[in-house]
């Protein structure tokens, strides 16, 4: 086990950022958080790094955090800013600089795609490119356990897969790799396992696939019509069962029955506006897992 984590616990004065949090990340494996600012997903990622005191008990490779050689972890806070006056190369030759068998820097940001950029001052580069710069400063020791804050905050569509396809590539090399984010999107594709954060709470684990049928149930055929109430009543009479929680009506069906569903509400008289036929995804299980919880999140400093 590379990360075993329990019942993990900070406050900031009278603000509650993690709540009793236990979990366990394995070796190759890619650990996403997920969850909107304030969760704690920033707080949880500095207890599994030992960059902030916390109770309970955190282990990183069998010991605490922070007596962890730096040459087995590499760590990209969500805020970090290095200095300007250097090019990208000359900054990761700086990082390189501090571990006794560093990556080659000139590799690690062809591995960033940034190899077109390597001669370009930092303070001249694009949001985006900074930020696989930075990224680039966590993968040049060639870590064991490489922890990301919010690796792919304002990087273009191109860069986030890029960055996506690097991940992948480093897990199956063996690389354990713990990546927060908000994008649900983006941890579905990604994640061998996720861990939502709301108010401080791990409120769901497990695998994407595991927590969508878990908890968002399946398929489903959205209905927006004019009249709810009489489709509801109209497709319940007509074994259509109706999906609770939905911005407008939605019953569980596969794409083959779909034509029955527009029989129905053809017979019932009831016009709509646009069907459209859906699996659900990590989404629909945050909605799900949290509900009230999202809106007394703790607010991370």
């Amino acid at each position: 086990m590379v990360i075993l984590a329990e019942d993990v616990r900070r406050r900031y004065g009278s603000t509650v950022a993690l709540d009793g949090v236990s979990l366990a990340v394995e070796a190759g494996e890619v650990f996403v958080l997920v969850g909107p600012n304030g969760a704690g997903k920033t707080t949880l990622v500095r207890a599994l790094t030992g960059t902030t005191r916390t109770r309970g008990d955190v282990e990183v490779f069998g010991r605490p955090p922070s007596v962890v050689s730096g040459e087995r972890l590499g760590l990209l806070p969500q805020e970090f800013a290095p200095a300007d006056r250097l090019t990208a190369r000359e900054l990761l030759a700086h990082y390189a600089g501090l571990y006794d068998d560093a990556r080659d820097p000139s590799v690690v940001l062809s591995d960033v795609g940034m190899e077109d950029s390597a001669d370009t001052y930092y303070e001249h580069l694009s949001g985006g490119q900074k930020r696989r710069v930075c990224v680039a400063t966590a993968l040049v020791n060639d870590p064991e356990l490489l922890v990301l804050d919010e690796p792919t905050t304002g990087v273009d569509p191109v860069g986030r897969r890029e960055l996506r396809r690097l991940i992948e590539d480093l897990a199956e090399r063996g690389t354990t790799v713990v990546v927060t984010t908000h994008d649900l999107a983006e941890a579905e594709r990604l994640a061998d396992r996720v861990g939502m954060l709301a108010a401080g709470r791990l409120v769901a684990l497990g695998s994407p696939t595991e927590l969508i049928g878990r908890h968002a149930g399946g398929d489903r055929l959205v209905i927006d019509a004019d009249d709810e109430g009489t489709a509801a009543r109209a497709l319940e009479r007509a074994g259509h069962p109706v999906l609770p929680d939905e911005r407008h009506l939605a019953v569980a069906v596969g794409p083959d029955e779909i034509p029955a569903v527009i029989e129905t509400l053809t017979e019932a008289d009831v016009a709509y506006e646009q069907l459209t036929w859906r699996r659900p995804t990590l989404e629909d299980v945050y909605l799900a897992v949290t509900g009230d919880l999202a809106a007394t999140e703790a607010v991370e400093p």
